[in-house]
This record gives structure tokens, C-alpha cells and sequence, in this order.
């Protein structure tokens, strides 16, 4: 077991008593206990200089059973595998086997396009001009398929001219380090990657062997339906590279500290992945599984992962100025682990005091059962409300009801909300080969595409998602694109429901966001007889109670 997993603690649980105290300092326990409160559920790992300082789980791990989450908990780490994935490539080129500059078509000639141009140093840093991905997680992929699948994507531009994430580029650095090592890369990636200084080993695969040990957390979609939990049985070469591992945030938390202090990869290595490396604009930069940033003048390391139908979230930081991890995993989508950290990062990076989460607005009073209901807009768009515990859920339908109950926060200017809606759009228009693909599978799940129709643009999960209503076989299906800037697919959901928010009282009257982290939708929910008023950012809208 990994250096932080070491001392085997239970949960510190939200739904009933922990079975061992976590081991946190009382203020970083209080303040942790009370993002519980307000919705995360995971396990948490941190560490300075190698020591655990705060090792700690929330929540349910599963709610079939009532086992809580603990540190011991397993997690599906997403796309933070590109990570391991680059440091796997890393030790071939401190071997001499490998170089940046070795191009892909000098590894894996099927790949004809301009994307055989491209270097080792700009798949790992998504500049190879691959866009999107090459299979659903759980499509069954060989290496030849996979490799046939990459070659027939559609490049972007041309080699080292752009920048777009990809997860079929992480796949070819997969295929990449098998045919160079010539060793299968799983066994690559346990015998040179996942092995951590004092011998054992850092997790495993969510999916197939060698299986991440240890007892697994199950995750929950946004509509509460439990998510994939392994056992697909393969071949997994959709995923090989890009999103199959899983760990405990231990062992997360442990492998990133033996990665940036040079005993995973060499020292000229290390300094490449901590960058600077591509420029993404905003003091940021993309490095080999990483993305480099500032926060309050400390430079940070860090990747995400999650998404997809297992239902987790992953995030880990790196603060080289102080030689710190901060490893994070959840369970729910109430409160992902990634926005968790976003919210206490600037902290993190001071040295200070953790933040504790917004307080819950309160007040108000219970609600008139008879305001239940659907309400209509002015302009046909329609607000559905009903009780959810001890607050409110309320659904939108249609682009003005988005974005009455769901404005963006002025982070996020309206011209990107609608230059997304518009790559949306031309995906399903099929002007693009991912498009032409996307619709035909549409039209082989529906029926023949007679119309798509814009139905509002959210920010979620830290993401821009384009609501569509897609009219096929006869029938209206509502849907949500997440697309890259150059149109390619990074989420997708068909069908979906409509995108919804949840309320809670409010002093002084109406109903506010019940939002412990205060980055999302600034809207005041008020009921006045049969009106529900919907105060924002662009002013009020009124909608009226429907008959019926």
C-alpha cells in the first residue's frame, strides 16, 4: 500500500459516525466536515514533503450498502491517467529510446494523415491536431482497431499550429510507448510507472487487469443512477492512455510526490512536465499530463478527470514551493471533488487557513404546495418547480428559460456561450466528420434527423453544455454537446434531462442557489399568485402558472 494509505482509517462519514477520527488537524477537519455538509462526498490526501498531513473520506460509498467511503476507497481517476500516461513515455525518451521529437509516422505508419507529422512533445501537449476521441469508454477496442479508428479522425490543423484536448492523441502515446518499449502497455505502466519508491504499486485499472485492489466507490450521474463499476471485460483501447486507471487519493497523492521529486521520471523530465510548456493564454500552459498555473503568485501543477458513466471525479495538485500534494476524489455530482479544490486552491497556494463553504441561505419559509408546477414564459419557454427535502428543484425547457434560471457568472461572456451553441450546432449539421458520424448515430438509435433546434447553453461541471432538441424518428429528444473550440466532442448526453437547479430558502423571502461554493448561477427564485419571478444578472422575467 502506497506511503499516505499507510495508517487504515474509516470513513469520518455525513450519513452516520466514523469508525476512526480522520487524520487532519481539528481546524482542517471542522472545515473539510462542513464541505461534506454541503455536498462532497469522496476522500481527500494531503501531503508536505512526503508526509501525510490530512488524510480523510466523506460520504457513502455506496448507498445500496451504507458503506461509507474511507481512505481506503478506490476511485476512477479519469483523464488524470494522461499523466502516468506521459510519464510512461518520459521514461523511454530518459532511456534514449525515445525522443520529443520522434515523429508518430516513424512508430505507427498507419497513421498517413498530418497528424503522422506530429511529435511525441505535442501529443503530450495536445498540439498534434487530433480532435476528440476514437471510441466510447466502453466500446471494445483492439490495438489495430484503435489504430485504424485514429487514423481515419479528421486532423484540426496541422502539427504544432493549435491546440485542442484529445483523448485519441494520449491513446497514440499509448501505442507509442508499447511498440517502442515492445512490452504491452499496462505492464509497461505497472512495471515503470505505477511503482512507487518503497516497492508497491499505485492503484491499477478501473477496468480489466491488473485491477486497482481494494473496495471500490460507487458513483452517482447527475440523474442519481449508479455508475459503471469495472468488470468490462475488454479489449480497452478506447481508454488505454487516456482515462483507465484507478487508485485510492493516497496513492495518488504518494505517486505525484515521487513524480515531481524525480524517482518516477529523470530530473530533465521533471523540469519539462513542470513547464512552462504550451501557452494556453491566462498565465497558463499545457505540459506533459499537466496543466501549469499561478495562484496568488505560487506556481501550481495540476489534472483532473472525470465525466463519462462512472460517476467520479479526481484532482490533484502539486505546489512545488512548498513540496505539497493536494489529492481529491468524489463519488456525487453535488460537489466534484475539481470544484472543491478550485474553490480552495487560492488558499492552498497562500499557505493559508482552508476556506469553509458559503453559508446556506436560510429563511423564507415552506413553500405553498399549490405553487408546485409548470410555468410558461413570454417567450415559450417553460419553468417546471417541485419539492426536493428541505428546497426546491427547478427545471427550465427552452433557450429563454435557460437562461433566465441558469445566467452565466461574467466570467463567461454571452459571445462564448454562443460561439459554443454555434459549434453545436454545425456537429449536428454533419459539417464535420465527428458531425457526420455523431448524427448517423443518432439516426441509428432514432430514426432519420429532421430538425435540431437550440434549447440554451449552461456552464457545468466547469464546462460549457449546449442544450439541443433534437427532432427525429418522429419525436422530439432533448440533448447536451460539450465541445471543444474546434467543434470536437468532450460530453455528450442523448437523451438528457432538462437542466435543473436546486433551491433552498432564502432570508427576507424567495429562493436562492443552494450553492456552497457562490460560482454559480446569481438568480433569486420569488413567488408572487400564480407568477414565478426569476430576478438575474440581465434583469427579471416573469412566467405564469400553466393551466393544467
Amino acid at each position: 500500500m502506497a506511503a499516505l494509505a499507510v495508517v487504515a482509517l474509516a470513513a469520518c462519514s455525513v450519513d452516520g459516525p466514523a469508525r476512526a477520527p480522520s487524520r487532519c488537524d481539528s481546524t482542517t477537519e471542522t472545515t473539510l466536515r462542513a464541505w461534506a455538509a454541503a455536498g462532497f462526498s469522496g476522500s481527500v490526501a494531503i501531503a508536505v514533503r512526503g508526509a501525510p498531513t490530512c488524510l480523510a473520506a466523506y460520504g457513502r460509498a455506496d448507498d445500496a450498502t451504507g458503506a461509507p467511503n474511507s481512505v481506503d476507497t478506490v476511485f476512477s481517476i479519469g483523464s488524470v491517467t494522461k499523466a502516468f500516461t506521459a510519464a510512461a513515455a518520459l521514461r523511454l525518451v530518459d532511456r534514449g529510446a525515445l525522443s520529443l521529437d520522434t515523429r508518430v509516422r516513424s512508430v505507427v505508419p498507419e497513421i498517413t494523415s498530418t497528424v503522422g507529422d506530429a511529435t511525441v512533445r505535442q501529443l503530450m501537449q495536445h498540439t498534434s491536431g487530433l480532435n476528440g476521441s476514437h471510441g466510447a469508454d466502453r466500446e471494445p477496442l483492439g490495438r489495430e482497431e484503435a489504430i485504424a479508428a485514429i487514423a481515419a479522425m479528421e486532423p484540426a490543423f496541422a502539427p504544432g499550429t493549435g491546440y485542442v484536448y484529445t483523448n485519441a492523441g494520449y491513446t497514440l502515446l499509448a501505442l507509442i510507448v508499447e511498440a517502442v518499449s515492445g512490452t504491452g502497455f499496462r505492464d509497461f505502466l505497472v512495471s515503470n510507472v505505477l511503482r512507487l519508491p518503497d516497492g508497491d504499486v499505485a492503484g491499477g485499472f478501473w477496468d480489466g487487469e491488473p485491477s486497482a485492489p481494494g473496495p471500490r466507490a460507487t458513483g452517482y450521474l447527475d440523474d442519481g443512477r449508479p455508475g459503471h463499476r469495472g468488470g468490462f471485460p475488454g479489449p480497452h483501447w478506447a481508454v488505454e492512455g487516456n482515462g483507465g486507471l484507478a487508485m485510492t487519493t493516497g496513492e495518488l497523492a504518494s505517486w505525484t510526490h515521487a513524480l515531481f521529486t524525480g524517482r518516477i521520471v529523470a530530473p530533465a523530465s521533471v523540469d519539462l512536465i513542470r513547464g512552462p510548456g504550451h501557452d494556453l493564454g491566462g498565465g497558463r500552459s499545457e505540459t506533459p499530463g499537466w496543466v501549469r498555473l499561478e495562484e496568488n503568485g505560487a506556481v501550481v501543477l495540476a489534472t483532473a478527470g472525470g465525466g463519462g458513466d462512472v460517476g467520479h471525479n479526481a484532482v490533484v495538485a502539486w505546489l512545488p514551493g512548498r513540496e505539497e500534494v493536494v489529492a481529491m476524489a468524489s463519488n456525487r455530482p453535488e460537489l466534484a471533488a475539481e470544484e472543491l479544490l478550485r474553490r480552495l486552491l487560492p488558499a492552498l497556494a497562500a499557505g493559508d487557513p482552508l476556506p469553509a463553504p458559503d453559508p446556506r441561505p436560510v429563511g423564507g419559509g415552506p413553500v405553498d404546495p399549490a405553487a408546485m408546477g409548470r410555468y410558461r414564459l413570454d417567450g415559450g419557454g417553460t419553468v417546471e418547480v417541485r419539492t426536493d427535502g428541505d428546497g426546491l428543484v427547478i427545471s427550465a425547457g427552452g433557450a429563454d428559460a435557460v437562461a433566465a434560471l441558469l445566467p452565466p457568472r461574467p466570467t463567461t461572456p454571452d459571445r462564448e456561450l454562443r460561439a459554443h451553441e454555434e459549434r453545436v450546432l454545425a456537429l449536428l449539421a454533419g459539417r464535420s466528420q465527428e458531425g457526420r458520424e455523431e448524427r448517423a448515430a443518432i439516426e441509428s438509435d432514432l430514426g432519420r434527423v429532421t430538425g435540431v433546434s437550440p434549447a440554451g447553453t449552461v456552464v457545468d461541471d466547469g464546462e460549457l453544455r449546449s442544450y439541443v432538441t433534437v427532432e427525429a424518428g418522429g419525436r422530439s429528444v432533448l440533448a447536451w454537446y460539450a465541445v471543444n473550440a474546434e467543434g470536437g466532442i468532450e460530453g455528450a448526453q442523448l437523451p438528457a434531462d432538462p437542466p435543473s437547479l436546486r433551491f433552498v430558502a432564502a432570508a427576507g423571502g424567495g429562493y436562492r442557489p443552494d450553492d456552497p461554493t457562490g460560482t454559480g448561477p446569481d438568480v433569486t427564485v420569488r413567488f408572487e399568485g400564480s407568477r414565478l419571478v426569476l430576478l438575474g444578472p440581465a434583469g427579471t422575467a416573469t412566467a405564469t402558472r400553466a393551466a393544467g
